[in-house]
C-alpha cells in the first residue's frame, strides 16, 4: 500500500518537474520535490485502539479500531468512519491519502483523515452498535473535534451512528461547539438536507457531464482530436446503452435511481449486485421497485425467486461476482476496493467505469484498461459529493443556519461542475489517463499550499 501511494504522488511530481510554470521561485527544486514526496506519501498520525464492549449476554469483546490522519495542509483533517470486517490499517491509510487528494482536487479546505472500526454490524444489536460508535469517540477524543478531524459514516455506518458519536463528543466536551464535529448527522441533529443521496448524485452527475454536457459543447474539438479517450467517448455519445451497477447501498442505489430517471442519455441498467446476488433484465430493470423492497429487507436485494414474485420485479438471478464482467457500456463500480483486478481486467467488456466506491479498480488492473482507451471516472472525481456535503453541513453547523435541499444539491452540482471542467479539456488533449490527470491538479494544488506554509526547505 506505502508503495503504491509512493508511485501515485512520484508519477504526478514526475510530470510537474519538468514544468517550469510550476513553483518558479523554488530555488532548489530536487530538494523541495524530495521533500513532497516525503510529505504526501506518508500520513502524518495512525491512530489504534482495542474498544472493549460488553455485549448483550455479558461477554466482553475487544474490536480494533483505527484513525489515519494523512495531511492536514488544506485544512482540518476529514474522513468517513467504516464499519466492516475487512477494515485494517493498511486500508485506512490508503484511504485517508485518496481523501487528501479528493479535497484538494475539488478545492475543499479539508484535509484527509479515515477511520475503521473492524467488524460486520449486522452481527451487533442497536444497543451493542450504540456502545461501540460511543466507545470509538471515546477512544479518539483527543484527536477529533471541529477544527482537527471531523469524521463522517461510510461504508456499514450512517446518520444514526453519527448522532451517537456527536452526542458523546458533546458529553465529553461541554460547553463547547459540537455541530461541526461529526457530519452525515440526522437533519433534526444539526445534519444537512441531501446529505445522504450527496454521494449517488454526484457520482451519476461525472458520468451525465461527461458523456452528454461537455460532448455536446465539444463535440468539434473532440472530433479532431486524437486522444484514445476522446475516440471511446464519441463512439458513445448519443447511441443505445446499457449500464450495470455493483453495490445496492447508499451510493450505488441513489446513483441508478438518478440514471433510471435521466433521459439526457439512452441508456437502461440492465444489472444489479449487491453482497448476495447479481440481477439481470436485458429490457432493463425497475430501479424503484428494487430500492422499495431493499427498505424493508436490511438493504439486500430480492435473491430467490419468490422474492421477485411478490415485489412484482421481472429479473434473472445471477451469480454476485459476475457483474463486473457482463457485455455492458458502462459499469458503475459502488462495493469495495479492487473489484477489478489482475484475473478478471481482461474480462471486462464496459468502455466507461464509474468509480462510485473508494479503490475499486487495481493500479494494474487501472492501468491495463486505459491503454485500452477505457474511460475510467476515478473515486477521487466522480464520489466526492460526500465530503462536498459534509463541508456544506460542517459551515451550516457553524453558522446554524441550514439550506434547503434543491440549495443543497445546486452547490454541489456547481462545485463538481467547476472541477469537470477544469480536469476535462486537458485530459482530451494529453495522453494521461483522467485518474492521473486527476492526482496532477490535486498535487499541483497541494504543493502549492505546502510551499506557501514554508514546508519544503
Amino acid at each position: 500500500m506505502q508503495a503504491e501511494t509512493k508511485k501515485i504522488i512520484q508519477e504526478s511530481l514526475d510530470a510537474l518537474l519538468e514544468n517550469d510554470l510550476f513553483l518558479p521561485d523554488l530555488t532548489n527544486r530536487k530538494q523541495a520535490f524530495a521533500s513532497l514526496s516525503a510529505i504526501l506519501s506518508t500520513p502524518d498520525k495512525i491512530h489504534k485502539s482495542f474498544l472493549r464492549v460488553p455485549l448483550d449476554d455479558g461477554s466482553v469483546v475487544q474490536i480494533p479500531s483505527y484513525r489515519a490522519q494523512h495531511n492536514d495542509a488544506m485544512g482540518p483533517y476529514k474522513g468517513g468512519i467504516r464499519f466492516h470486517e475487512s477494515v485494517n490499517e493498511e486500508e485506512v491509510i490508503k484511504l485517508a491519502f485518496l481523501m487528501t487528494l479528493k479535497n484538494a482536487l475539488h478545492k475543499v479546505p479539508f484535509g484527509g483523515g479515515k477511520g475503521g472500526i473492524v467488524i460486520n454490524p449486522r452481527e451487533y444489536s442497536e444497543k451493542e452498535l450504540n456502545l461501540i460508535s460511543r466507545k470509538y469517540v471515546s477512544y479518539f477524543v483527543d484527536v477529533i473535534g471541529p477544527d482537527k478531524d471531523i469524521p463522517a459514516p461510510d461504508m456499514g455506518s450512517g446518520e444514526r451512528e453519527m448522532d451517537w458519536m456527536m452526542a458523546e463528543y458533546k458529553l465529553v466536551h461541554p460547553g463547547t461547539s459540537y455541530l461541526g464535529s461529526f457530519t452525515g448527522k440526522s437533519v433534526v441533529n444539526g445534519g444537512s438536507l441531501g446529505r445522504r443521496e450527496a454521494t449517488g448524485k454526484g457520482v451519476y452527475f461525472t458520468f451525465r457531464y461527461l458523456l452528454h454536457d461537455y460532448v455536446k459543447a465539444n463535440k468539434q474539438l473532440l472530433t479532431k482530436s486524437d486522444n484514445l479517450f476522446a475516440k471511446t467517448t464519441l463512439e458513445l455519445y448519443n447511441r443505445p446503452l446499457k449500464m450495470a451497477v455493483q453495490g445496492f447501498g447508499n451510493v450505488g442505489s441513489v446513483a441508478a435511481l438518478e440514471a433510471y430517471h435521466c433521459h439526457l442519455i439512452n441508456h437502461k441498467i440492465i444489472a444489479v449486485s449487491d453482497r448476495n446476488v447479481t440481477l439481470y433484465n436485458e429490457n432493463g430493470l425497475d430501479i424503484p421497485a428494487l430500492i422499495e423492497f431493499t427498505k424493508t429487507n436490511r438493504g439486500d436485494l430480492p435473491s430467490t425467486e419468490e422474492q421477485l414474485q411478490s415485489a412484482t420485479i421481472k429479473a434473472e438471478i445471477k451469480e454476485r461476482d459476475c457483474l463486473v464482467t457482463l457485455p455492458v457500456d458502462v459499469l458503475l463500480l459502488a462495493a469495495l476496493e479492487n473489484q477489478i483486478q489482475k484475473d478478471n481486467m481482461k474480462d471486462v467488456q464496459a468502455r466507461i467505469i464509474i468509480e462510485g466506491a473508494n479503490a475499486p479498480t487495481a493500479p494494474e488492473a487501472d492501468q491495463y484498461l486505459s491503454e485500452q482507451g477505457v474511460v475510467i471516472i476515478p473515486d477521487i472525481l466522480a464520489n466526492a459529493g460526500g465530503v462536498i456535503v459534509s463541508y456544506f453541513e460542517w459551515l451550516q453547523g457553524r453558522e446554524t443556519q441550514f439550506y434547503d435541499e434543491a440549495e443543497v444539491y445546486r452547490l454541489l452540482i456547481d462545485k463538481m461542475k467547476e472541477t469537470m471542467d477544469m480536469i476535462l479539456p486537458q485530459y482530451y488533449g494529453d495522453p494521461f489517463a483522467l485518474r492521473q490527470n486527476c492526482f496532477i491538479h490535486a498535487v499541483t494544488r497541494l504543493s502549492t499550499v505546502l510551499y506557501r506554509q514554508g514546508k519544503l526547505y
